[in-house]
């Protein structure tokens, strides 16, 4: 089997499956490698009760909308593993899994990605591999000596393992809220953020947030005023869960505690709160290890963006990234944001590739 092509996309999730669709219409040989043993991405390991921010028709990927799960407005982590198996599909597109990518290399004239399969050269590289393998956990003092359980996000499933117990959510966005709103009626929860949490509407959603970053985007390329995009509305959508804990008064939060203690937290004031777990939402660094070869690094180091223009790589024109947060196009780690940054990836691809 040749394992040279056009391009080489790491990461089969949401981004490499756009990007995928994006560079068959373009006419480039490619193939897929994602780390996961089965398709849905990052979806696919999302806690029982997750709901999307907007309808399906408005997360949907390009080329084909998400059917509606039947009885639900904003559908669950499961019917978009369900949407993403059957895209990649229908779509026929050449997904090699598990495949672990080690390394991307320069090679001459090629890019050579290294795997624990064996090497894979191409003229261009995309990387998709998102931000759910990197789980962020804040230096905290005193995180280390908690004799209770500690998690992070990516490991919460359901209350049911938490019924009656004396649990901490830390965080103040929407995973923190969507898994505080999940506890509430079971557990003495104490839901803890660095500032007052800050709700939007309840008649925003996915929709509304695409387009104020999209609007973002635009003011900053013509050179106007910031507008502050998403985080200028709120910082939490209330989806029908979260709005009805809210309601009910169930999602009362607590300012940042200080340090922690071997039963719990303590703030400044001397108020602590015993605890049996603590549920870190604290968000999620770039995967971006792969690329540490080409010695791309920003200015906050290895966790940080590597500088773009646009989606390319300012320091190697042959590697694209897409997925990791508006630096790489505007809600472009969300379903419906991706398909732009991923058609202008592939365009740019196609221009430098083709005659």
């Amino acid at each position: 089997m040749s394992r040279q092509f056009d391009v080489v996309v790491i990461g089969g999730g949401q981004s490499g499956l756009a990007a995928g669709y994006h560079l068959r219409r373009a006419g480039l040989s490619f193939v897929v490698l994602d780390a996961e043993p089965a398709p849905g991405g990052a979806w696919r390991s999302a806690w029982d009760s997750l709901r999307l921010f907007s309808p399906a028709a408005y997360s949907s990927l390009p080329g084909r909308l998400m059917p509606p799960q039947p009885g639900e407005t904003y559908p669950e982590a499961a019917h978009v593993v369900e949407y993403l198996t059957d895209y990649e599909q229908r779509y026929e597109l050449p997904i090699h899994r598990p495949v672990r990518v080690t390394g991307v290399h320069r090679d001459g004239e090629l890019l050579r990605v290294e795997t624990d399969s064996g090497s894979w050269r191409a003229r261009a590289v995309i990387s998709a591999t998102g931000t759910w393998s990197r789980p962020f956990l804040p230096a905290v003092p005193g995180r280390e000596a908690f004799s209770g359980r500690q998690i992070h996000t990516v490991d919460y499933r359901s209350p049911e393992e938490f019924t009656g117990q004396r649990v901490i959510v830390v965080g103040g966005r929407n995973s923190a809220a969507q898994i505080a709103a999940d506890l509430a009626p079971g557990t003495h929860l104490t839901w803890v953020t660095l500032r007052e949490p800050r709700y939007l509407p309840d008649d925003v959603d996915g929709r509304v947030l695409f387009d104020a970053a999209t609007a973002r985007r635009r003011a900053l390329e013509a050179g106007l005023p910031d507008t502050g995009g998403v985080s200028a509305l709120g910082d939490i959508v209330a989806v029908p869960p979260v709005r009805e804990a809210r309601d009910a008064g169930l999602l009362k939060a607590a300012p940042m505690f200080q340090r922690v203690t071997p039963t719990g937290v303590a703030w400044a004031d001397g108020m602590t709160a015993e605890a049996d777990a603590i549920i870190w939402c604290t968000g999620f660094r770039p995967a971006l290890a792969h690329l540490e070869p080409l010695g791309l690094g920003g200015p906050d180091g290895p966790d940080g963006p590597v500088p773009t223009r646009g989606t390319e790589a300012e320091g190697e024109p042959r590697l694209h990234l897409l997925g990791y947060g508006d630096w790489t196009g505007p809600a472009s780690a969300t379903l419906i944001g991706v398909g732009r940054p991923a058609r202008e990836a592939a365009k740019a691809i196609a221009r430098m590739l083709l005659p």
